[in-house]
């Protein structure tokens, strides 16, 4: 996940106090040393994290709390609340909606994945419906538009340049009319960069803005440079009339935290951030449930948004009956998995279930879960129908087992672990099946009764962390189920 060492570093701090035998004034600020400490070491400036500890303190007046008070839950609600106002710049002004044509211009220095990220940013919207395309009006690298050339047909994005014409302003201008006449809905304007900020930059940013009128100007940054990002931020919302941010290349750099919080420093609205080189590492950048992933407590909104991304909408509620029957074969042990490789990367994925630790998935992880699952279900092609459709776990004799082995290539033990990793999510589900009503079936799942069941099963704790039973009935209706 991004930041994972900051979020796994808060985290850790946050658990260590509910170690404490008692959760006094000492706890308290030991607990808010290790944060102000992780924040640091993530590059965010030092009167931020100052003001960020005076906030937390002057919120949590341990004294005044009632006796039986979790003052865990309390701290920890506090520097949730921190975290999001630190990282909170506001919404943008504008913000593009399907079949109302509008234009998009990217500004930024050289360097900073921009034009990556404009094919990023339209792959986005053709998800959602839109009708996106694309204009290169940078004439000053060499490659740039063999660049977004090639990202643009890869993707399966109209795209428009010339190698002839050096006026980006020309370009961008006959760019523009173009899509607007084919009925484009989305036209983006990938401008020039520099090395530096320098004035010929501002002056054709605002000789090309002048010539399309954009809707919007969105400034594209490099997540790596840390609390530099306040002053490029800065420079380029007073010149370029800026009125959103995407930050990159925020893979797991250290910097990333200092970069997201000096941008939210200027008030410049963060839309997106770039989490890696693929078309599908790119988020929206969404404050309370970016934070709530960043402690570990998750984002189901988020999760199921990305299970219809990844699965035909007529088996969604299918999938959801199953689950809360308790029918947990080996096929819809499989069937997850098929739709876990299409939601992206895994740690992202993994992130958005409440109680994961995101220290727990180290850089390079995604490659080796990936090949994990899929080593599993190599396994499961060569098991019969019989095995894959029953509930009994003990149809699997070792005799077996060691056929579906050789069958697959694989040793015993890579077939026993996978029975054991199918065994613990089976349990879960089988433990759900018995709360629930007997007379529970598909046309039950269509009522007010079914939340309410539902929620009763639901732990508190996680409850109030997912933000109450407003976001459970969210989660049923996009998976389909009326409330």
């Amino acid at each position: 996940m991004v930041l994972a060492q900051l979020g796994g570093s808060i985290s850790r701090a946050l658990a260590q106090m509910s170690n404490a035998t008692v959760i006094d004034d000492k706890a308290f600020a030991d607990c808010l040393h290790e944060i102000a400490r992780a924040l640091l070491q993530s590059d965010v400036q030092i009167r931020m994290v100052s003001d960020m500890r005076a906030n937390i303190r002057r919120a949590v007046n341990l004294d005044a709390l009632p006796a039986g008070t979790n003052k865990r839950r309390i701290i920890q609600q506090a520097v949730f609340a921190e975290l999001c106002n630190m990282l909170d710049p506001g919404k943008p002004s504008f913000t593009p909606t399907k079949g109302k044509p509008s234009v998009v211009m990217f500004v930024g220095l050289q360097g900073s994945g921009k034009t990556t990220t404009c094919t990023k940013y339209a792959h986005y919207h053709q998800l959602k419906g839109f009708k996106p395309s694309l204009v290169c009006a940078d004439t000053f690298r060499a490659g740039a538009f063999d660049q977004l050339k090639q990202n643009a047909t890869k993707a399966k994005i109209p795209y428009y340049g010339s190698y002839m014409e050096s006026d980006p302003v020309k370009i961008a201008v006959e760019g523009v009319e173009r899509f607007r006449k084919e009925k484009s809905d989305l036209i983006i304007v990938d401008t020039s960069g520099r090395h530096k900020q320098e004035a010929a930059l501002f002056e054709e940013m605002r000789q090309v803005a002048e010539a399309t009128k954009p809707d919007l100007v969105i400034f594209v940054m490099d997540g790596s440079i840390g609390q530099a990002a306040f002053d490029q931020a800065q420079a380029f919302k007073q010149s370029a009339s800026v009125g959103a941010v995407i930050v990159t290349k925020l893979d797991g750099h250290a910097k990333g935290g200092g970069a997201l919080s000096a941008v939210a420093a200027t008030k410049s609205p963060v839309v997106f951030i770039g989490t890696g080189e693929h078309m599908q590492d790119f988020e929206v950048f969404d404050v309370k449930p970016f934070v709530s992933r960043l402690l570990g407590m998750g984002d189901l909104s988020g999760l199921v948004n990305k299970i219809k991304d990844a699965m035909p909408a007529d088996q969604q509620p299918e999938l959801m009956q199953r689950l809360i029957e308790g029918t947990f074969t080996l096929r819809v042990f499989y069937e997850l998995f098929q739709n876990l490789l299409n939601m992206g990367p895994i740690g992202q994925v993994l992130s958005m279930i409440p109680g994961f630790r995101s220290e727990l998935m180290p850089k390079g992880h995604d490659k080796e879960s990936q090949a994990k699952i899929k080593r599993y279900m190599t396994i499961m092609d060569s098991m019969t129908n019989a095995e894959l459709d029953s509930t009994n776990p003990k149809l699997m004799s070792e005799s077996r087992i060691k056929r579906v082995a050789r069958g697959s290539g694989r040793t015993m033990k890579d077939v026993t672990d996978m029975l054991e990793e199918y065994k613990r999510i089976a349990k879960v589900c089988s433990k759900l099946k018995k709360k629930l009503p007997k007379n529970m079936d598909r046309n039950v799942m269509n009522n007010k009764d079914t939340l309410n069941t539902i929620n009763n099963l639901i732990p508190k704790q996680l409850l109030n962390q997912i933000g109450g039973v407003n976001p459970l009935q969210s989660v049923m209706k996009q998976m389909g189920l009326k409330t």
